[in-house]
């Protein structure tokens, strides 16, 4: 089974348009042992003894009668001893991991019949025994999610679909939690993701994902499974009817059962904590620190805006502010944007210049015709900023919860709580183990609030950190990420004329007050030779 396509299910070309299994070249084998060091013990039924095989980097090193007990038992150790290059880009053990708990969970819900165990470093993290699909469901990712699940059973001309997908107010913002699988196949396809999507469409938030664990079962000539090499992409010979059938069919179920979201009329507004703070001596109990970008002058944050507006806005800045006044406000005014402010004679501040469009977009007019500002990426900047000088301080505050937060984590979350504990209390949270899967956080960041969803956040962590991609010399700065894109004001949401005023005057106190965090464009000019146009 280690030589190449020894394995191989393809017998004649027929057979590339009927595959039922999970792969069908016969390279997997081999091309685990071209790489590691493997050993192979097996023994049938009928046997008296099994076979042991020793393999390094595909030569076979010894093969040998074993006592053993019936079945196969593969072992793999010392992956790329023999490709350094390729070996140096493998990411942390819990990054690793989480890929290996990552497909063992798809193997496990494709066939809950059959019995999985997942052992690491000696522990025993998994013991899935055989059941029924939701009970698999339940096993594989905690008793939480029991009350959450809603069937599905639906029999069309060209697919069956079937399994379950979750309640309306069991999203969340991450896209855990979702498997599509064809054939007992797992894939990833977000075309059939986005007819899912569609239909949560008008029972939740734009910004929250839906669970799901759907089986698709259809005739193998119906797709092409050899699209990628991982065999996790098909294409179906009519992909927009099934997305169609998948639509309709949950969103029926979604109205059959009448599952309509909480709704909190309570806005959470970090405008408002931020506004109440803007004038108060700042200390960790408050919010963050406002003011300029480098966030330690201690004057009133209004009279810092009205300095650096004149310099924005003055066709020759020295007329008003001297250089000495700038360096000793520390107001880094980017030259770019002088530039821009240079071509108007600006007023100081006025809420009546600024009006809010759909809820999501600031405008305001300058010289060169409309500036529009995404209140959602520009917040995200400022709090970027703040959350960056405050971590890069040596020591941190901790808010001790008068009620704490309780986190019941998957297995695979587990592993990475373990791994990033310390690194989340060196940062101000306080995080003790109650149970085998249940975390509690009692004490939290000062800059954070019992009503900014911990768990969420917490969560947000783990998964960023899951990705695998620059941990270590990163991790600041994807706290600083994850508490701006959480805490921000959302598109959607009525901004009063003081709250528009405020995050105006503090993006442009920025460092870098054109992009987001996540790189977007926080605000863009619409000229007025380009307005002109469209009346002509």
């Amino acid at each position: 089974c280690f030589e190449r396509h020894a394995t191989s299910k393809i017998k004649d070309a027929n057979d590339i348009f009927n595959i039922t299994t999970k792969g069908f070249r016969g390279e997997a084998m081999a091309s685990i042992a071209a790489i590691a060091h493997v050993e192979l013990i097996t023994r049938r039924e009928i046997d008296d003894l099994g076979n042991k095989v020793v393999i390094i980097g595909s030569k076979v090193t010894k093969q040998e009668p074993i006592q053993s007990e019936k079945g196969t038992k593969i072992s793999v150790k010392n992956l790329f001893f023999n490709v350094p290059a390729r070996r140096k880009f493998l990411k942390s053990d819990a990054v690793e991991f989480k890929h290996i708990v990552d497909e063992f969970q798809r193997l496990a819900l494709a066939h809950p019949s059959i019995e999985f165990n997942l052992y690491h470093n000696g522990k025993e993290l998994y013991r899935l025994l055989k059941s029924t699909l939701k009970q698999r469901i339940v096993n594989v990712f905690g008793k939480g999610m029991q009350n959450k699940l809603l069937q599905v059973e639906e029999i069309t001309d060209l697919v069956t679909i079937s399994g379950y997908i979750g309640k309306i107010d069991a999203t969340r913002k991450s896209r855990t939690n979702q498997f599509i699988f064809i054939n007992n196949r797992y894939v990833k396809n977000n075309y059939l993701a986005h007819a899912v999507k569609m239909a949560y469409d008008e029972y939740i938030p734009e910004d929250q994902n839906p669970l799901y664990f759907l089986y698709l079962t259809t005739d193998p000539s119906n797709i092409d499974v050899n699209i990628h090499p991982t065999k996790q992409e098909v294409k179906f010979e009519d992909d927009r009817l099934v997305y169609n059938y998948i639509r309709v069919v949950l969103k029926k179920i979604l109205g059959k059962f009448h599952h309509t979201p909480t709704l909190d009329f309570n806005d959470s507004d970090e405008f408002t904590n931020l506004l109440k703070n803007k004038n108060r001596n700042s200390d960790t109990n408050n919010y963050v620190k406002t003011g300029n970008a480098n966030w330690d002058n201690k004057k009133n944050n209004q009279d810092d805006w009205e300095k650096a507006f004149q310099i924005l806005h003055n066709d020759n800045p020295t007329q008003n502010t001297s250089k000495h006044d700038i360096e000793d406000d520390k107001v880094e005014i980017p030259s770019k944007f002088n530039r821009l402010a240079n071509n108007r004679e600006y007023d100081s501040i006025n809420e009546d210049n600024l009006v809010q469009i759909q809820n999501s977009y600031i405008a305001r007019d300058v010289k060169d015709g409309l500036m529009l500002i995404d209140q959602f990426n520009a917040h995200s900047r400022i709090l970027y900023e703040q959350y960056l000088d405050y971590f890069s301080k040596k020591s941190f505050e901790v808010k001790q919860l008068l009620f704490p937060v309780s986190l019941n984590l998957n297995k695979d979350d587990l592993i990475l709580m373990e791994e990033y504990m310390d690194r989340l209390e060196s940062i101000g949270f306080i995080i003790e183990n109650k149970n085998d899967d249940k975390y509690e956080i009692s004490g939290i960041p000062a800059i954070l609030d019992q009503k900014d969803k911990i768990d969420e956040i917490i969560l947000s962590i783990l998964e960023k950190e899951s990705s695998g991609r620059d941990v270590s010399p990163k991790f600041i700065e994807k706290i600083a990420y994850i508490f701006a894109r959480k805490k921000a004001k959302n598109k959607g949401k009525k901004l009063s004329k003081e709250e528009m005023d405020f995050l105006v005057k503090n993006l442009f106190l920025c460092k870098n007050p054109y992009k987001s965090p996540s790189g977007r464009k926080t605000f863009t000019i619409i000229k007025t030779d380009e307005i002109l146009n469209r009346f002509n």
